[in-house]
């Protein structure tokens, strides 16, 4: 090795020792080992020396590059195990700070009050019945009294199927829960306490209404119901939905065919903020009523039609929008916004996984707890 390269070893070799920092080594490294450094342009020349000359100078050229290449190493890992150490001085995790919140999805509040739904009425003594969305004309109509020229067969109003079932039956997509009850009486008999929630289809779209909607049905058959057993189930089921006592309703005559007599339930309310709350009476200065379900006594062709001695037993029945509930309850005004699938909306008004509805803890939840 001549004199001339032995120093610009040394020279090398001390400039790594003095870097304080990996961005110096690096910059002594490329000097010294780069495409244009001083011991690459070294290799160069071994292709223009004779093979005997080669022989000689290539250990000792490649003995240097190793020597500078280990310093390098070495220099790097010492600077880079130093600024570890003063990290971890410096640095302290704070083990009493909560985790960050990961992101999670929110409960519906059309799911949100058909657990609400299913709470009150469990303590009433209601079973939650359940069917096929794609029904028989027979379930749908037929069997609820609905005669063939009745309004609600025509297509414009209800979605059907162009094929038939086995025995002969028009297909289409329920236009409300009641053929549960059909199904229920046919198959438990009376006496018989349920409610029926789930969805239902019809031609119809607007601010209040969507093709596909959520509804829930009540019936209970059993020896002795009168209207008056319809009124208190009602009372008690909308003071526990609405968590208030001053909840009063207004009976006025109404017509369905699968009831009789039959009754449309007005509720009182009050406009505060821009926004109906329920509750209080419909004729005090400040409130107005506001129609809320339809109800009624079974029919008593639909008790025979679904296979129950109307002689012996009675009933009644009920149904309302669960949409329309989750509307008044939680301050929604546009009902196709349940359906849009917006992360923003569902985060707003969403409900947390685990705030499950219960009639001590109260049935409702805090909404936008998911936020």
């Amino acid at each position: 090795m001549s004199t001339e390269q032995e120093q610009q070893v040394t020279d090398t070799l001390e400039r790594l020792h003095a870097a304080d920092g990996v961005d110096a080594v690096e910059a002594i490294r490329v000097e010294a080992l780069g495409k244009q450094g001083w011991i690459s342009q070294l290799m160069k020349t071994l292709g223009k020396m004779s093979p005997e000359e080669r022989q000689s100078e290539a250990p000792r050229i490649q003995g240097l590059r190793a020597r500078v290449a280990e310093a390098v190493e070495d220099r790097k890992a010492a600077l880079e195990a130093a600024a570890l150490e003063e990290r971890l001085a410096s640095e302290r995790l704070d083990l009493t700070l909560p985790a960050p919140q990961a992101p999670r999805g929110t409960v519906h509040p059309v799911a949100q009050v058909m657990d609400e739904l299913a709470e009150i009425f469990a303590d009433l003594g209601f079973a939650v019945a359940t069917g096929p969305e794609i029904e028989t004309d027979w379930h749908n109509f037929t069997a609820l009294n609905m005669a063939e020229t009745h309004p609600a067969r025509a297509a414009h109003d209800t979605f059907y199927f162009p094929d038939r079932n086995a025995d002969g039956y028009q297909m289409l997509l329920r236009t409300h829960t009641s053929p549960v009850q059909i199904r229920s009486m046919q198959d438990h008999g009376a006496p018989l306490r349920i409610i029926a929630p789930g969805r239902t289809y019809r031609s119809d779209s607007d601010a209040t209404h969507t093709p596909m909607f959520h509804q829930v049905e009540g019936l209970v058959i059993d020896e002795g119901i009168h209207l008056g057993h319809l009124k208190w189930t009602l009372e008690t089921f909308l003071k526990a939905f609405f968590e208030r006592d001053d909840i009063v309703l207004r009976l006025r005559p109404s017509y369905f065919p699968f009831t009789e007599p039959s009754v449309e339930v007005d509720v009182g309310y009050a406009t505060e903020g821009g926004r109906r709350v329920v509750g209080g009476d419909g004729d005090a200065p400040g409130h107005a009523w506001m129609e809320l379900l339809g109800s009624g006594m079974v029919n008593r062709r639909v008790l025979e039609f679904a296979g129950v001695d109307p002689e012996r037993y009675s009933g009644f029945a009920f149904g309302c929008g669960i949409d329309r509930l989750a509307m008044l309850k939680y301050g929604m005004n546009d009902l196709r916004a349940f359906f849009d699938g917006d992360a923003r909306w569902l985060s707003h008004y969403g409900f947390g996984a685990v705030d499950q509805p219960t009639l001590s803890g109260g049935v409702g939840a805090p909404v936008g707890v998911g936020a």
